[in-house]
């Protein structure tokens, strides 16, 4: 045989190996035992995400422990701050999100050498968040050692109303609060999930 007809011979035999992506089609549903069929009733299509309601505050009740103390959801952050990898700005900042039922999931900035892959201490917490199975969110506290508030850049603006609706925003430096803002106010024209219905 040839080198060309090996050749030839051998991108059959790959061509005739390689997933057809029917295999990955016709898996069996676990329920009936018999062929999965794509449920498309119980996708999420994103229209609940679209609708005016699921922007509005959400109401806290001051009796729960969704009622959390500031110093305590600021604490966080200071203490998630120390954990910064901020090895080329030197600039630290702790995020402390809260959710509706009270828990606290905190981020620290994670800088890297090519600069556009550092993440800020805002998304941290919120992919933390995300990941664990939160769903939904009252406000977030942001740490940073500056005179003036430091609040989230534009990128972490977009994803925290993407998930989180217009929650409190707390700003706060090593000695205390320095502003408190509606995510609504630091982002006014957002671009999101309503804009791109049909």
């Amino acid at each position: 045989m040839s080198d060309s007809e090996k050749k030839g011979w051998s991108g059959e035999r790959r061509r005739a190996e390689r997933r057809s992506g029917g295999d990955r089609r016709s898996r069996k549903d676990p329920r009936t035992g018999g062929p999965a069929e794509r449920r498309v009733g119980e996708r999420r299509s994103g229209k609940d995400r679209r609708d005016e309601a699921g922007w509005q505050t959400v109401a806290i009740d001051p009796a729960s422990k969704r009622a959390r103390d500031e110093g305590a959801l600021i604490a966080a952050a200071i203490d998630a701050r120390s954990r910064a990898r901020a090895t080329y700005s030197h600039f630290q900042v702790g995020a402390a999100l809260e959710t509706f039922d009270g828990d606290v999931i905190t981020g620290c900035n994670v800088e890297n050498a090519t600069y556009g892959l550092t993440m800020c201490a805002e998304r941290v917490a919120l992919y933390k968040a995300l990941s664990d199975g939160n769903e939904l969110f009252t406000r977030i506290a942001v740490v940073a050692d500056t005179a003036e508030p430091t609040p989230p850049c534009g990128s972490c603006r977009q994803l925290l109303w993407e998930f989180c609706g217009d929650i409190e925003i707390v700003l706060a430096n090593l000695s205390g609060v320095r502003g408190r803002f509606r995510l609504s106010a630091l982002l006014p024209l957002p671009f999101d999930s309503r804009l791109l219905d049909d």
